[in-house]
């Protein structure tokens, strides 16, 4: 058995998606240089494939979503980037149609879900940690975006919490797409066991 299919055995997996929401990569992007990468690299296709191979090997789906309450109370105005895109009373609000999932991704009714308010990342203050060790998860498949923040933010705190990180490749995006490959070449691939989603769907399958 190979060290990847040792770490992505059903049972201690779960694969989470990062931001993957029509605010921030759909229809509704706020976005769009970034969502147009997305789109131009085929990741919402090839990452939708992904989670029904892992659904199908009962691996647990959690997509870690981003919002904000109307009157913005649970977040801090603390990331100029943030505090730029808050300046729309309409960004990204529980419950609205920019925090949805796209439709690529399902979700299906099975998948599992954390919102969070504040930061760039999604374990600090959610539920995400405790829901993981309930399902005997030791891995965590990364994917989504950004590689400029968000996923930097998700692979460093699982690392953090005690999880071994397997990155897909080809299932992250982020804007400039050289300085995303870069950040994969350099960063990212010297801290996380990086694969491809035919590689693992192949395993899941």
């Amino acid at each position: 058995m190979s060290k990847l299919e040792e770490l992505v055995n059903p049972g201690r997996t779960a694969i989470l998606t990062m931001e993957m929401q029509r605010g921030v990569v759909g229809d509704l992007s706020a976005l769009r240089a970034l969502a147009d990468v997305v789109d131009a690299q085929g990741v919402p296709k090839r990452l939708g494939l992904l989670l029904d191979a892992a659904r199908s090997a009962q691996i647990p789906v959690v997509h870690c979503r981003a919002a904000f309450r109307t009157d913005r109370r649970g977040s801090y105005a603390n990331v100029p980037m943030v505090n730029q895109l808050l300046k729309n009373p309409d960004h990204m609000l529980l419950g609205e149609a920019t925090t949805e999932v796209i439709p690529e991704l399902g979700p299906d009714a099975n998948d599992l879900d954390s919102v969070r308010l504040h930061g760039m990342s999604p374990f600090i203050g959610t539920h995400l940690d405790p829901t993981l060790r309930s399902l005997g998860v030791e891995t965590v498949v990364a994917t989504g975006v950004s590689l400029n923040v968000g996923i930097q933010g998700v692979v460093i705190e699982a690392i953090n919490h005690g999880y071994h990180v397997v990155l897909v490749k080809d299932c992250v995006a982020g804007y400039p797409p050289d300085y995303a490959e870069a950040v994969l070449e350099h960063s990212l691939a010297r801290i996380t066991t990086p694969t491809t989603a035919e590689e693992l769907a192949c395993l899941w399958n």
